[in-house]
């Protein structure tokens, strides 16, 4: 979900237990996603979180994947800053993939708050900052409960 043309979401995750996977570089981005995250959180009326710290967005997918079976949702945040060497694209790609198979290969929806940017400043606008245009923590837990209240209605966890 992004800028323009996203969807108001508005869900009551009252009951649900979520998981907030959140890397530690870049503190400043990783303190507005965490915020906003948290936010959405308590104006989901979901009280029962787990928040877990990780180094990194790469060491994400492996947080998210113990965390998911205890979890109706799992919401990871980190940023990658494309610098001048390949480790971007290997990180970004890791994270994504990891993330994709946890919420296939366990059924527990993953909301994906991983900003891949080009610089400082675009993470420090959709963080949810003061001033940022964007706050992706939010999205990602919204994304996340939408999904879960979503699959309870067609397919009940079993």
């Amino acid at each position: 979900m992004s800028g323009d043309g996203s969807p108001e979401i508005e869900v009551d995750g009252s009951g649900l237990r979520v998981a907030v996977v959140a890397a530690r570089w870049h503190q400043e981005v990783m303190d507005g996603l965490l915020a906003g995250a948290r936010r959405a959180l308590a104006d989901s009326h979901v009280t029962d979180v787990t928040e877990v710290r990780v180094p990194g967005a790469f060491e994400l997918p492996v947080a998210a994947a113990r965390l998911a079976p205890g979890h109706d949702a799992v919401v990871a945040l980190g940023v990658v800053i494309r610098g001048g060497t390949p480790h971007f694209e290997y990180v970004c790609d890791a994270a994504t993939a990891g993330l994709t198979q946890v919420a296939v290969s366990t059924g527990v929806p993953v909301g994906f708050g991983v900003l891949t940017v080009d610089n400082e400043a675009q993470a420090l606008h959709r963080a949810g900052l003061r001033g940022s245009r964007e706050d992706k923590g939010r999205e990602a837990v919204l994304a996340a409960l939408e999904t879960v209240v979503a699959l309870r209605e067609v397919a009940p966890r079993g």
